[in-house]
């Protein structure tokens, strides 16, 4: 489906009514943008939405017609202007220091589990353990 902008007439005569219509409308999968002009009673909508369910859906609220669906051209895509030369690379500055992920830290000193760094573990058990039941 494509993109349409369909205009319909409504009779809302009360703030409650107006955002039930509102709600309902905005339900609806593909709905891009809704307005409504509250002196003339006409709500636009844009979308790639089935107009006639949308009619229909509004008629329990209150009273609806279809004004006029036309179909949204896509805005017209204006020429890029012209970039800089890729193949220059940008000097830099100072030098960039390198963070390496296995880099001891300091805190691991401190903290309860230490770092585990492929070296092997030695359990000594001694056999004078005491043991309170």
């Amino acid at each position: 489906m494509t993109a349409k902008k369909a205009v319909l007439q409504l009779s809302v005569h009360e703030e409650r009514i107006r955002q039930k219509v509102f709600v309902r409308v905005s339900r609806f999968p593909g709905v891009v943008s809704i307005t409504m002009d509250d002196k003339t009673g006409k709500m636009t909508v844009v979308g790639d939405v089935d107009v006639p369910v949308i009619v229909m859906k509004l008629r329990k609220i209150c009273n609806a017609d279809i004004v006029s669906v036309e179909v949204v051209k896509p805005p017209e895509k204006k020429p890029e202007p012209a970039k800089p030369d890729p193949t220059k690379q940008p000097e830099i500055a100072f030098p960039v220091q390198m963070m390496y992920p296995y880099q001891y830290q300091s805190s691991y000193a401190n903290s309860y589990y230490q770092p585990h760094y492929g070296t092997s573990r030695v359990i000594v058990e001694e056999p004078n353990t005491c043991v309170i039941m």
